[in-house]
């Protein structure tokens, strides 16, 4: 457990530059406030203890604006930044070192006691106010642009842009050592791809034309 601490703390050294001091990460970061709380009260869950553990997350939420179900499993060096309107739903599962940014909704999209929530693997970034819908999966290093809409699966070492969200495949894959890449506001244009490959459709057609055209 207090493995699982000390990475929570690291993954925000890691991650955000305007971190300075451990105590200033410790009193004044409301994302490491809020997964703290969460391995308490995911702890009480797994323990049957879910009454005592809704009403501690509902005070974290409070405290906070960050919302994580006790029923959630997430794992060691998770970070969230910023945090306001974060929501993170029973069955969601996230791996380790995933990075979560504001207004982000990892949600469920059934009514019955089923597995309704995604799972992020390990090394994902989500953009600000990208929401994760259904019981899909984000492949590992996978990057999420802001306020993209993703309900379906994710492959790994892909960036999803868009509404919905569509996967574009990155370049290469991520070697030894990889950290997350945080540059989720600097993902491909998916409409300039649209009209680049129009207009070299367009010029194929041109092109076919007139060889038809001399013949």
């Amino acid at each position: 457990m207090f493995e699982t601490l000390r990475r929570d703390v690291e993954a925000v050294f890691n991650r955000d530059p305007a971190a300075r001091s451990v105590p200033e990460v410790v009193l004044s970061y409301p994302g490491l406030h809020a997964i703290w709380s969460h391995r308490l009260t995911h702890w009480l869950w797994a323990r049957d203890a879910k009454f005592l553990a809704r009403c501690l997350s509902q005070l974290t939420r409070w405290l906070t604006g960050i919302e994580i179900h006790p029923g959630a499993v997430i794992g060691p060096g998770f970070f969230i930044d910023h945090g306001m309107g974060v929501v993170i739903g029973e069955t969601a599962e996230v791996g380790e070192n995933v990075t979560l940014y504001h207004g982000v909704t990892l949600g469920g999209t059934s009514g019955e006691k089923v597995k309704r929530h995604p799972t992020i693997e390990d090394g994902v970034v989500v953009g600000a106010g990208a929401k994760v819908l259904g019981p899909i999966v984000v492949g590992r290093n996978s990057r999420i642009g802001a306020n993209a809409v993703v309900i379906k699966e994710v492959p790994p070492n892909s960036v999803v842009v868009g509404i919905p969200g569509k996967v574009i495949k990155r370049e290469g894959v991520p070697q030894e050592g990889y950290t997350p890449d945080l540059e989720h506001g600097q993902l491909p244009d998916l409409l300039e791809a649209l009209i680049a490959r129009v207009e070299e459709l367009e010029k194929q057609f041109a092109n076919q034309k007139g060889k038809s055209e001399g013949d």
